[in-house]
């Protein structure tokens, strides 16, 4: 029978070893993801059907969107998310990007999916022309990028300021869908929200809106803000969460649709 005499050295020696190895599987688990949500790939048909038809699920899941940030709002709300373990979307503008760019590193980092809202968020910029839409888009995806470290980021899904449904620009939209496709993009609305950018609410007022938007509906893709020109859902988040999951749903990103990608 052999004996194994562990030395301080050789226990030192196994240690290295084994965090090496640990570094290693980070890395690769982190550069998987990076590839993703590069260019490179594209978003399968049946990602793409899924997304479009969303709303349409029997599920009782929440797909819980912000848009027009990062602001000084979206630490909070990171921390509420946090909190309560849920996994959010935000359709961030690429000017907003560049000025906080950490926001959006803390956010990608912590499973938040990071989509794409625009540059500018200005319609009379967007819909100027294709080269102006194709452009604003590319901008953000770059400031993206550059945020959270990855080379070539394809943020894959998209929100129209004001979102497609609204009359406003309506032809310009539905030619620019097409433009969309052509970069392998899709687009998202959605079917339930607490009117934070309308107007003024007091916080239970933002619930009860919430409340009013989801009843009767099985999959949700719930809009939200995080900022604080109008109505602070952050204010309200904690709440409107809990009471989501005590009528029995559950929470999702946008990576549960694309993890099947070309």
């Amino acid at each position: 029978m052999k004996i194994f005499i562990f030395t301080r050295k050789s226990l030192f020696i196994s240690f290295f070893v084994i965090s090496i190895i640990i570094l290693i599987f980070i890395c690769k688990f982190s550069s998987s993801l990076a590839i993703e949500l590069s260019g490179n790939n594209k978003l399968s048909n049946d990602s793409m059907n899924e997304i479009t038809n969303l709303t349409k699920g029997k599920e009782k899941i929440a797909y819980l969107t912000f848009d027009d940030g990062p602001s000084l709002v979206t630490p909070k709300i990171l921390d509420i998310l946090s909190k309560e373990d849920v996994k959010a979307s935000f359709f961030v503008i690429g000017k907003y990007v560049e000025a906080r760019p950490e926001i959006v590193k803390r956010a990608y980092e912590e499973g938040h999916y990071i989509a794409n809202h625009t540059y500018s968020h200005n319609n009379s910029i967007l819909y100027k022309s294709s080269e102006s839409f194709t452009n604003e888009i590319k901008k953000t995806d770059i400031a993206i990028g550059n945020a959270i470290g990855i080379d070539g980021y394809s943020s894959l899904i998209f929100r129209f300021p004001n979102g497609f449904m609204s009359p406003q620009y309506k032809a310009k939209k539905k030619e620019m869908a097409k433009l969309l496709s052509q970069m392998n993009y899709t687009y998202i609305d959605w079917n339930c929200l607490n009117n934070d950018s309308i107007k003024k609410y007091t916080s239970s007022q933002l619930l009860n809106n919430l409340k009013k938007s989801s009843k009767n509906k099985d999959t949700l893709v719930i809009l939200m803000h995080d900022t604080k020109d109008v109505s602070n859902s952050s204010l309200v988040l904690e709440d409107s969460i809990q009471y989501l999951k005590s009528q029995g749903y559950s929470f999702r990103n946008f990576y549960s649709i694309i993890n099947n990608l070309k």
